[in-house]
């Protein structure tokens, strides 16, 4: 008797609530699909809105599981904003007394506990969140005290990797970051060149490494690598342009950083060795590609 009840406790977990599965169509119903998995545990209701076109029963389909609002296990193809373990930049849809509940890109927002906001949020404001499970609840929960799930004891990155950046709060010396989901990092004003704002995603370089663990960033590489990356960002671009861009000596510094993505000065630098390969030519107005098939 206990080994029944024990294996359909691990049939009915089969099928994971607020993850990803990969489920079979079981049955079509008036308001929707049912599937389930290879274990036939249960029944999931697709609602008709979410069936990608030319559906049949026993094809296999991803979906996202959650919970409606009556503890229901539903599925759905749209794709979460984030999932357990990550962090996201997500808008409030409405503020009650005991939390805050975010867009999370599904029918069923997300909530931000109270004692878990670091400051009273707004409606219509976008916040930094960290997305987990809540133990006790098994919802999918949200908290902007994103920094104590990070991580600075244990790195595993080292001084000149390349890495991820979500930018987090700004602050005295510059932005907050999280480093590959994982640590957290600063990128010091003085090496920002570019606009940026909480939420946004850059790739970056680990500056340096403090005591303390504490990790100084930058968003370009330094010395050849930098230049590198510039080249190819350049090279690329006249490609994507039939091998001109009209940029050249007079073109104000925004428009050069508005299609490149770098300074009027590392432009200049970077074309300059470009004619010297003998890559480009440089025209009044602009540069010009002299192969288009490099």
């Amino acid at each position: 008797m206990i080994f029944s009840i024990n294996f359909i406790l691990l049939k009915i977990t089969m099928i994971k609530p607020w993850q990803y599965n990969n489920l079979k169509v079981l049955k079509e119903v008036d308001f929707g699909l049912y599937l389930t998995d290879e274990e036939h545990s249960q029944e999931i209701l697709l609602p008709t809105k979410y069936i990608p076109e030319d559906t049949r029963v026993d094809d296999d389909l991803e979906v996202f599981i959650y919970h409606d609002s009556e503890g229901r296990l539903i599925a759905t193809t749209l794709e979460p904003y984030a999932v357990a373990g990550e962090f996201a930049y997500l808008r409030v849809l409405d503020v009650s007394s005991f939390g805050a509940f975010l867009d999370m890109g599904i029918a069923k927002d997300l909530l931000v506990p109270s004692k878990e906001q670091a400051e009273p949020m707004k409606e219509g404001k976008r916040y930094l969140v960290y997305v987990y499970l809540d133990e006790e609840t098994g919802r999918l929960t949200a908290s902007a005290r994103w920094g104590k799930f990070l991580d600075n004891e244990n790195l595993t990155v080292k001084e000149g990797d390349k890495v991820e950046l979500l930018i987090g709060a700004r602050t005295d010396l510059g932005y907050k970051a999280i480093i590959n989901n994982m640590h957290e990092g600063l990128l010091y004003e003085n090496q920002v060149f570019e606009p940026l704002a909480p939420g946004d995603i850059r790739k970056g370089y680990i500056a340096k490494i403090r005591e303390g663990n504490k990790i100084d960033l930058r968003l370009q590489a330094k010395g050849y690598l930098h230049i590198q990356d510039n080249k190819e960002r350049i090279l690329q671009a006249l490609k994507e342009n039939e091998g001109y861009l009209p940029l050249g000596d007079k073109s104000l510094p925004e428009e050069i950083y508005a299609e490149l993505g770098i300074s009027k000065k590392a432009y200049k630098k970077t074309i300059g060795g470009l004619y010297k390969e003998g890559l480009i030519d440089l025209e009044e107005e602009g540069i010009r590609l002299r192969d288009l098939k490099f």
